[in-house]
């Protein structure tokens, strides 16, 4: 499984990079819709993959509580590292009105998916 945790953060990695999201519009929805995780258990193991600095605080709350797999934010973290850097390079070749247009198709299919999916 720990190399479908690395593939999944070098996704959320690249859309990091390229669009600017990542987190909360392409892991959480994986881990509940891919991974079968409870929208608690995403939002925590999300947080602590994360975690240095910014939800350390809240990564820990969702620790406390049981809602963290640290065995997939660890892999998913050093995917999502990598990823960065390379949809980074990919945004910076791609005109300002276009990328634009690409998150926001993005998040309205996301948005389209939580809202009517399962």
């Amino acid at each position: 499984m720990w190399v479908i945790y690395i593939i999944l953060g070098l996704v959320a990695g690249v859309c990091s990079g390229f669009l600017g999201i990542g987190g909360g519009s392409i892991l959480i929805p994986a881990f509940v819709y891919l991974l079968g995780l409870s929208q608690h258990q995403a939002q925590g193991t999300t947080l602590a993959l994360m975690v240095p600095p910014i939800g350390l605080l809240a990564a820990l709350k969702y620790y406390q509580q049981g809602n963290v797999k640290l065995s997939i934010a660890l892999f998913v973290c050093l995917g999502f590292f990598l990823g960065g850097l390379i949809g980074a390079e990919f945004a910076q070749k791609v005109a300002d009105f276009h990328l634009k247009k690409l998150f926001g198709i993005f998040l309205l299919i996301v948005s389209l998916q939580m809202i009517f999916g399962k």
